[in-house]
């Protein structure tokens, strides 16, 4: 099995900053792609951002400018760096790894961590 851990989480003022890490262990062969999602109350869940094994990146545009994903593959890390942080990106964030398999790969979940921005 896999494990992912969240950290980094909190309560921040509009236009501050949060770095979030999620470190993945357990199991583990390789990861192909690794993300970061969001959902806040009443919403549906969505994808903040995702990066490949290789470093392609995409980002929901309503982030775009103001976060940045990265990941360290020797330390199975992905990192979201928020800046420029607005109420509206108030949530519960989610890291997710697609981790392969044999046969395909599965998808794991953390726990989630809860991000507030607000005054």
């Amino acid at each position: 099995q896999v494990q992912l851990v969240e950290s980094g989480g909190g309560l921040v003022q509009p236009g501050g900053s949060l770095r979030l890490s999620c470190v993945a262990s357990g199991s583990i062969f390789s990861i192909n792609a690794m993300g970061w999602y969001r959902q806040a109350p009443g919403k549906q869940r969505e994808l903040v951002a995702a990066i490949t094994r290789g470093g392609s990146i995409n980002y929901v545009d309503s982030v775009k400018g103001r976060f940045t994903i990265s990941r360290d593959n020797a330390k199975n890390t992905v990192y979201l760096q928020m800046n420029t942080l607005k109420p509206e990106d108030t949530a519960v964030y989610y890291c997710n790894a697609d981790v392969k398999r044999p046969v395909g790969s599965i998808r794991y979940w953390g726990q989630g961590t809860q991000v507030t921005v607000s005054s």
